[in-house]
């Protein structure tokens, strides 16, 4: 087993319109606003740029991020990444219920953070909760920039 390799999944199901979801999806540069530990998201050209991740445990993940797929219609949002983190993170987003969205997020990556991998065996299960941690915050946040987002009734 490589303890410095991860696979993420989450599943949230949010109670907005599948175009709304995506629409804030693909403005990463908008992520820092509604998710706490998206701590910076610097564009260079559309396509890429630079992010920066802390969540509770004390060290930043600094990534290299680069536009794979953006298909709208397919509701697929894929970046490439490099960095501490080496890998990909893909956003799919699809109906659910009468007016709902449910989002598929995967991630699979290697640390490359010099600490990190230093403590991929002890630290993994910490690793584990510390991004799964991230992933309800992400939800909560999204649902609240989405609630604010809505046309009032």
């Amino acid at each position: 087993m490589d303890w410095c390799h991860y696979r993420f999944r989450s599943i949230w199901e949010l109670p907005a319109p599948p175009s709304a979801v995506y629409g804030t999806l693909e403005r990463a540069e908008d992520y820092p606003r509604w998710w706490p530990q998206v701590r910076e998201v610097t564009p260079e050209d559309g396509r890429s740029g630079t992010a920066r991740f802390r969540s509770f445990l004390p060290y930043d993940l600094v990534v290299d991020v680069s536009e794979r797929r953006r298909d709208p219609d397919a509701g697929v949002l894929e970046i490439g990444m490099t960095g501490d983190l080496d890998g990909w993170m893909r956003w799919t987003v699809r109906p659910h219920g009468t007016a709902g969205a449910r989002v598929f997020y995967e991630q699979v990556v290697d640390v490359r953070k010099p600490l990190l991998r230093y403590l991929a065996v002890p630290g993994r299960p910490v690793f584990r909760a510390n991004h799964a941690w991230m992933m309800r915050s992400g939800r909560r946040g999204l649902a609240a920039a989405l609630a604010g987002a809505a046309p009032a009734a």
